[in-house]
C-alpha cells in the first residue's frame, strides 16, 4: 500500500487530534457545569490550567526543554494567548444575557472563520466543495438551537454580537497556531496559553475574588464570572484536578492539531463536540436529541466526514496522477 503524503498524513494527525480534543472538551465542559453554582468561572480556570501547565512541563521536556520557549516571535504568542482568553470571556459575557444553546450555536461558526481566514492569511486553497460542506455543518448547528421566537423575544443585537466576536478571536488564535507552529513545538504553544489562564486568574482574583462585584446580582451566569473564591472541599479536588489533567492534555492536542494540519481541513471537524456534548447530557442529566437535534447532528457529522474523505481522496498520489498538472487542487 503507498504511503500517505505528507500533508495528507498530516491532516490525518491532525483529526484524529482534534476529535481526541472535542471528547476532552466536552467532558471539561461537563465538569465546568458540574462545579458552577460553588465556584467563580475563573477560580476553576485558575486551577485548573495550574495542574495543566504541570502537565505541559512534562511534556516540554520531551520535545527539547526549556530551550523551546524561546522565540523570535514573543509578541505574536502573547497575541495568540490573549486571543483565548478574550475569547473565553467574551463567550461567559454573552451567556450572561443569552440561553446557552444559542450562544453556544454562535460560538460555532468559528470552524467556518476558520475555513474562511485560512485563505487570505495562509493561503490555504478551499474549494467549494470543501466550503459548502462547511456551510451544511455550520447548516446543522443552527438546526440543533432552532429560533429563539418572534421579534418581541429576540435578544439585543449587542448580546448576539459578544459569542461571534469570540469564535472570531479563537478562529484569530488558532490562525496563529498554525503560523507559529514551524518554529515552536505544541508544548510550547500549550505553555503560554496555559500560563495566559493562570496570570488572568490571578488578576481575576485581586480584582474580584471576594466577590464584591456579585452582590446583589441575580443573573446565574454573572454570578459564575464574579462570586466570591472559595477553599474546595476535599472531595471537589477530585474533579478540579480531573480538569486539570484534561485541559492539559487537551492544550497539548490543540495545538498540535492546528500546527500539523491544514486549518481548513481541520476546523470542520470541532463539531464533533456537539454530538458528544449530546452523549454526555443523556448519561448525566437524561436528557435527549429531539428530531431537529438529531438531524443537526447528522448534518454537522456528516459534513465532517465528507471533507476528511475528500481530503484523503486528492492527497493520494493515484489522485494527483489522475487530475491536470496544477500546483493546488482546492478540495
Amino acid at each position: 500500500m503507498t504511503a500517505m503524503p505528507d500533508t495528507g498524513r498530516s491532516n490525518a494527525i491532525g483529526i484524529t487530534l482534534i476529535v481526541l480534543v472535542m471528547v476532552f472538551l466536552t467532558i471539561n465542559d461537563t465538569g465546568v457545569k458540574w462545579l458552577s453554582n460553588d465556584y467563580p468561572l475563573h477560580q476553576i480556570v485558575f486551577i485548573r490550567s495550574s495542574i495543566g501547565i504541570c502537565i505541559t512541563i512534562v511534556l516540554l521536556q520531551f520535545e527539547g526543554g526549556w530551550g523551546k520557549l524561546r522565540t523570535a516571535r514573543p509578541g505574536l504568542h502573547v497575541i495568540r494567548a490573549l486571543l483565548l482568553v478574550l475569547a473565553n470571556i467574551l463567550f461567559f459575557a454573552g451567556l450572561a444575557t443569552l440561553p446557552l444553546a444559542e450562544a453556544t450555536a454562535l460560538f460555532f461558526i468559528a470552524p467556518l472563520c476558520i475555513t474562511l481566514l485560512s485563505m487570505p492569511l495562509l493561503g490555504a486553497p478551499v474549494g467549494p466543495r470543501r466550503f459548502f460542506a462547511v456551510l451544511v455543518g455550520f447548516a446543522g448547528v443552527v438546526m440543533m438551537t432552532r429560533p429563539v421566537g418572534g421579534a418581541a423575544d429576540a435578544p439585543p443585537l449587542w448580546a448576539l454580537a459578544l459569542p461571534v466576536a469570540a469564535a472570531l478571536c479563537y478562529a484569530l488564535m488558532q490562525i496563529l497556531t498554525r503560523k507559529l507552529g514551524a518554529n515552536s513545538p505544541a508544548s510550547a504553544l500549550s505553555f503560554y496559553i496555559q500560563a495566559a489562564f493562570i496570570l488572568t486568574g490571578i488578576g481575576f482574583f485581586l480584582a474580584a475574588g471576594d466577590g464584591r462585584f456579585a452582590v446583589g446580582v441575580e443573573n446565574a451566569s454573572l454570578q459564575f464570572l464574579f462570586r466570591a473564591w472559595i477553599v474546595p472541599p476535599v472531595g471537589d479536588w477530585w474533579i478540579l484536578g480531573g480538569l486539570g489533567v484534561i485541559i492539559g492534555v487537551m492544550g497539548y492536542c490543540l495545538a498540535q492539531a492546528y500546527r500539523l494540519g491544514e486549518p481548513s481541513v481541520i476546523a470542520p471537524f470541532e463539531y464533533v463536540a456537539l454530538p458528544f456534548a449530546v452523549l454526555w447530557g443523556f448519561l448525566i442529566w437524561g436528557d435527549l436529541p429531539d428530531a431537529w437535534a438529531t438531524a443537526g447532528i447528522v448534518m454537522i457529522v456528516g459534513s465532517g466526514v465528507y471533507v476528511f474523505v475528500r481530503e484523503r481522496r486528492v492527497s493520494t498520489p493515484d489522485a494527483a496522477l489522475s487530475k491536470s498538472p496544477t500546483p493546488h487542487d482546492p478540495a
